[in-house]
């Protein structure tokens, strides 16, 4: 298709710049030429004389200059000649098809119209019009992955993660910004939790033996309509923003497994700050050091056992008594018994929510 809508544009301009113009595909072939006898000839190793972003290179008595794109597929145009009009005339042509190319993905790629619907940039009203017209399943069970690499790349983890996921009708592996990528997994039946957390540590585990690269995966739950996709992505991101402030230690979050810090992030700031000053009042939460702190987190881990508490920490039961006689002296609030100790749990990861200040989507 793309080459047909670069020929139609080639035949025009060979009347004006009266020279030999084509398009070559990154598998050295030429896809379209004002010479048609030419397409489907190929120019070994064209792509390897590049060597700097936007340069146009002689070679053989003809100007080539590379497409930059944001997909996977490259381009190089060529015009005979090695004249000023042959370097203007590819320059002209790559800015020309670098348009081409991306309406053409904005028009028929399906990888890029579910990016647009995850991203929230197509009219709702499109949205089922243009499935139909790509024959994309309108209802189906998928899930969206959202891989972030913090370590710098040179995004190589993108080829890894299309092999990964081969089947393109399906399954889409979509380059979101220089740190996010996304995998919308399509499933022909409902899958388990199970089933949905097995690929993402298949993801996670791969990335890591073959790109050296430690991602945090984000999960969303389970969407049944294309339309969704949009909240599902939502879902994955908030999934990773909840998980960077209360599950540190994970490298893999589900938003089904977020919690009670799913809800204290979609709270307001200012509701958070006043429930902390009511529970903690004179900010008494500021006076507890860190090994209470920790006291206060086994306690916790140990369903609130003194006695098993007490044996994790290798001290007296009598010394945790009277740690926890301690803290109900500061804050008031008894751990021991369960509405206070509910109180207390939840305060304390509403202070961490604060402390972390995350972005809030």
């Amino acid at each position: 298709m793309q080459g047909r809508v670069f020929q139609n544009t080639l035949v025009q301009l060979k009347r004006e710049v009266q020279r030999t113009l084509g398009v070559i595909d990154d598998s050295d072939t030429i896809i379209a030429c004002s010479d048609e006898d030419k397409i489907g000839n190929t120019v070994d190793n064209i792509f390897t004389v590049f060597s700097a972003t936007g340069e146009v290179k002689t070679v053989a008595g003809a100007c080539y200059k590379k497409i930059e794109t944001f997909s996977k597929c490259e381009f190089v145009v060529f015009c005979e000649g090695d004249d000023d009009i042959a370097r203007n005339a590819c320059s002209f042509l790559a800015v020309n098809f670098l348009t081409i190319k991306q309406y053409y993905d904005e028009k028929y790629d399906k990888a890029s119209f579910v990016k647009n619907i995850i991203v929230d940039n197509v009219l709702p009203g499109d949205v089922l019009y243009r499935t139909k017209e790509l024959h994309i399943n309108v209802e189906c069970p998928r899930v969206v992955y959202l891989i972030r690499v913090v370590e710098e790349t040179d995004q190589g983890y993108l080829e890894i993660l299309n092999n990964l996921f081969p089947d393109k009708a399906n399954d889409y592996v979509i380059r979101v910004d220089e740190r996010d990528a996304v995998v919308v997994k399509e499933f022909r039946t409902e899958p388990t939790k199970e089933e949905i957390m097995v690929i993402a540590q298949n993801i996670f585990d791969t990335l890591g033996a073959e790109a050296m690269i430690t991602p945090l995966i984000g999960i969303s739950t389970l969407v049944e309509r294309v339309q969704d996709l949009s909240q599902a992505y939502r879902e994955s991101r908030i999934a990773l923003e909840v998980g960077k402030v209360f599950d540190t230690e994970k490298d893999i979050i589900s938003y089904d497994n977020l919690g009670i810090g799913r809800l204290i992030y979609q709270l307001p700031t200012t509701l958070c700050e006043l429930f902390l000053d009511e529970v903690f009042k004179k900010e008494s939460i500021n006076v507890l050091d860190s090994e209470t702190i920790y006291t206060i987190q086994k306690f916790f881990e140990n369903n609130l056992n003194v006695s098993e508490t007490s044996r994790k920490l290798f001290v007296h039961r009598n010394t945790l008594v009277y740690r926890l006689d301690k803290i109900k002296k500061l804050t008031g609030l008894d751990l021991r018994e369960f509405d206070d100790a509910i109180i207390f749990k939840v305060a304390m990861m509403v202070n961490k929510y604060l402390s972390s200040q995350p972005t809030r989507l």
